[in-house]
């Protein structure tokens, strides 16, 4: 078996959209002939934990982990929150508006904490890493962001011990849509591009998860050839359609993390006018948030009197955010009303496609995730303001879910199972190596 080492701040215990991309290839990389070792913090800060994941580990697989030191105590204490509580990335505040302190604090974070409030974990984590690979080597070193600093280690570690370097971005760097929110001084924004061009120019081989994405990037740096690998569904998730019991409700389902830039004023205000118009809508009509939810949006529900009809759940655990998904009438994806929207794909678009449910998608006509939606034939984007398209959408899902006809069947996902990225991945890795 050749080897590589995954540097990933999130691996479970941790939940959340940041650890399933490398959680669930780490199950398919063996039947390619490679053996991933996986780098992590022993106690890192994240928004969720998911003890069900850590059944998904592959049996053997060798994990490395150092303490972190993060500012989330000091800035949980300058918030007057409790030590318990979970810090959200993507700028979400549940349950009140941005106070003076938070904006203080977000000033602080951008500012000081360069590129992520994982910063000081790098020189430990470079110390760490040259000593240990030195007696345990490796064939490539992989780092997975954001957050970024995580490409920083791979960086010196490759420098020092002349390892090839894969620098994987599942999101982008300066162009995700909370970078606008982290209060830059213009020498912190400099930064920030600085380390962006530095990783983009000097890994092995730069990987991104989108295809606007890897634009971006080569637009950035001017380099050629940047690869992109999707993120996925992992199959063995999903039972057979079949075996699925559908909500008696119009259920519509969002699933993961809905912040202020993806509350969808025009849907809302279609559904108030689709229930006026249709009467029997009120009596069927349920709408599910499954993941942290943004005040403002709540408040936009409470503007448009839908408030009666939402239930919130903050968390469950993947396998049941799966079950959710595969039970609910239609699935909702909103795409961040931000300057990233073009190139972003959310990751639950996958998942969605192999729960075989209608999906209502929200975003830009010809951004990555509408390509992802057309490729599929699972369904159309309509633009944020689209207000008229969305009414009439909404009124024909309905009408298939009186009829019993809401099954879908989407076509050529198979190049977005986790297996096959796996094995794009390990193809890669192979090319890298032979570099």
């Amino acid at each position: 078996m050749k080897k590589f080492l995954l540097i990933t701040y999130y691996w479970p215990p941790s939940g959340g959209g940041g650890v399933v991309r490398w959680l669930k290839m780490s199950r398919y990389f063996r039947e390619f002939g490679w053996e991933p070792i996986i780098y992590t913090p022993e106690n890192g800060e994240t928004p969720a934990y998911d003890e069900s994941l850590l059944k998904e580990i592959p049996v053997g697989l060798e994990t490395w982990k150092t303490p972190i030191w993060e500012p989330y105590s000091w800035y949980k204490r300058f918030l007057g929150r409790k030590s318990e509580d979970k810090v959200y990335s993507g700028f979400i505040n549940e349950g009140k508006k941005e106070s003076l302190a938070q904006k203080i604090s977000v000033f602080i974070r951008g500012n000081f904490f360069i590129p992520d409030a994982r910063a000081f974990w790098i020189h430990p984590s470079i110390r760490y890493l040259v000593k240990k690979l030195k007696e345990n080597p490796v064939d490539v070193i992989v780092s997975t962001g954001p957050p970024h600093s995580m490409h920083l280690i791979a960086r010196a570690v490759s420098k020092e011990l002349g390892i090839p370097w894969v620098a994987d971005f599942r999101d982008p760097w300066t162009k995700i849509d909370f970078y606008k929110d982290l209060r830059l001084t213009p020498m912190a924004d400099a930064r920030h591009h600085y380390l962006e061009k530095k990783v983009l120019l000097e890994a092995s081989r730069v990987v991104a998860a989108t295809w606007r994405t890897a634009e971006e990037f080569e637009s950035i740096c001017g380099r050629k050839g940047i690869e992109v690998i999707t993120n996925g569904f992992d199959h063995a998730d999903f039972e057979s359609p079949e075996q699925v019991v559908l909500d008696e409700k119009f259920s519509i389902a969002h699933i993961g993390s809905m912040n202020k830039d993806r509350s969808p004023d025009a849907l809302w205000q279609a559904i108030a006018d689709l229930l006026k118009k249709i009467p029997d809508l009120q009596k069927d009509l349920h709408l599910r948030f499954i993941g942290p939810t943004d005040f403002s949006v709540k408040a936009s529900l409470q503007r448009y009197d839908l408030e009666n009809y939402a239930e919130f759940i903050p968390f469950v655990p993947h396998i049941e955010a799966v079950k959710y998904q595969q039970q609910s009438r239609v699935l909702l994806m909103v795409v961040n009303d931000a300057p990233d929207s073009q190139m972003r794909i959310p990751g639950k678009l996958y998942e969605y496609l192999a729960a075989a449910r209608p999906i209502l998608a929200i975003g830009i006509p010809d951004s990555d995730s509408a390509k992802v939606l057309k490729m599929s034939g699972s369904g159309q984007m309509f633009h944020f303001g689209d207000q008229a398209g969305l009414i009439a959408e909404l009124e024909r899902l309905y009408q298939q879910f009186l009829a019993g006809q809401d099954q879908v069947a989407p076509q050529g996902i198979q190049q977005f199972t986790r297996q096959y990225t796996a094995g794009e991945y390990a193809k890669l890795l192979e090319r890298v190596r032979k570099a």
